[in-house]
């Protein structure tokens, strides 16, 4: 306004001024003048948009273990946008016990179809002591329509987690990027599901259920994580955490820590989930938000890398440092087989002592990380491996 004033005032002048008997300006002149009599317009809508790039600036660029964390930083659009939540809702509503927790698995198509991994972990529930109650407070993402479609048949609540894209439906073999893909995918899934304020277990499909966990979580912590090796201490950062089981109570804590997890991906491009863990464990972030971390006793919570000794004991037993689906599949079967013995020696015993039980695992998964790949089976030859 006070451009266009200045202007009124020149031409109001003495009819005798000079300008008046002026030539007439040029085109671009002229051009220049409508510009900037427009100026003032111009110069607010770039600086609003100049101090909103600013701070959106200031925001992203805050490093991931800073004070000031901003957990939505540029990005690192979350992939919950195309969740399903009405229907999420529906489904963790129904499978939820009384203190509103569930337990969560995820599956594609390999480990889905008939006598794979799927198959396993439900006989696993029912032949456990007392586990077979947890099937109703089991919620099974799928990743993509096949598995969604197996499952269907065989469990009742399932859950189909798409991702516009990609191709989710054959095995991923470790650390290949449809793996790296898939495992940050469940973490994000499960941001959202804490975001509903729902606690859960998260379980692998390769993790046999033999027991009740809950008696053997710690009470005091907000996130507990199995081991691939436990030291003793369940306090103890140098622990070698396993992301395959998980006991996560929902709260801003553990929210903002997923967020803070699915975010560090970025930081750490070439590394799987539970790598970052591993690094992001030592963090000032979790100190500022006052995390509870434990790390639960492989006594209880055992596996290949360090199997539960005691079967008396043993809540559940995993598939860990194993590749291989057929692998996998051949070992978990053996363990079952295993449990079934234990069980029947238990009904025909007479001392009060009894035996701890044994394993007669790992197998093929012994050393399967050295052996060459079997390569994967083209359309019409069996089940993808």
């Amino acid at each position: 306004m006070g451009l266009e004033c200045g202007n009124n005032k020149a031409s109001s002048g003495n009819p005798e001024d000079k300008s008046l008997s002026a030539p007439p300006p040029p085109p671009e002149h002229s051009l220049y003048h409508q510009m900037f009599k427009r100026t003032p317009k111009m110069v607010i809508i770039f600086a609003v948009v100049a101090l909103s790039c600013l701070v959106l600036y200031h925001s992203s660029f805050t490093f991931p273990f800073s004070r000031d964390y901003n957990s939505f930083s540029f990005g690192t659009r979350l992939a919950s946008s195309d969740i399903n939540l009405n229907e999420l809702k529906i489904i963790l509503k129904k499978a939820t016990m009384s203190n509103n927790t569930v337990i969560i698995t995820t599956l594609n198509d390999a480990w889905a179809e008939p006598n794979s991994m799927f198959d396993l972990l439900l006989e696993s529930f029912r032949v456990g002591n007392q586990t077979k109650r947890f099937l109703k407070h089991l919620v099974v993402v799928t990743l993509d329509q096949k598995a969604y479609t197996r499952c269907l048949k065989l469990h009742p609540h399932c859950y189909n987690l798409r991702t516009d894209g990609t191709d989710f439906s054959e095995e991923a073999y470790f650390m290949a990027p449809d793996y790296l893909k898939m495992m940050w995918r469940r973490i994000d899934f499960l941001r959202s599901v804490l975001d509903l304020g729902y606690s859960f277990v998260f379980t692998d499909a390769d993790i046999m259920w033999f027991r009740d966990p809950f008696p053997q979580f710690h009470k005091d912590a907000d996130f507990q994580i199995a081991c691939d090796y436990f030291n003793g201490n369940p306090s103890d950062l140098q622990n070698l955490p396993n992301g395959g089981f998980n006991y996560v109570k929902s709260n801003k804590k553990t929210i903002q820590f997923y967020k803070f997890w699915y975010n560090s991906r970025l930081t750490f491009p070439s590394l799987h989930d539970q790598d970052v863990f591993n690094k992001i464990k030592f963090s000032p972030f979790i100190t500022n938000v006052g995390l509870q971390i434990r790390f639960l006793d492989t006594g209880y919570f055992g596996g290949f890398c360090q199997p539960s000794k005691d079967l008396n004991k043993v809540c559940t037993m995993h598939a860990n440092c194993c590749v291989g689906l057929e692998n996998k599949v051949h070992d978990l079967g053996i363990m079952l087989s295993d449990w079934r013995k234990y069980q029947k020696s238990r009904v025909n015993q007479t001392s009060t002592q009894g035996s701890t039980g044994s394993w007669t695992v790992p197998q093929l998964c012994r050393g399967s990380f050295h052996r060459p790949r079997a390569p994967k089976k083209k359309e019409g030859q069996g089940r993808k491996s």
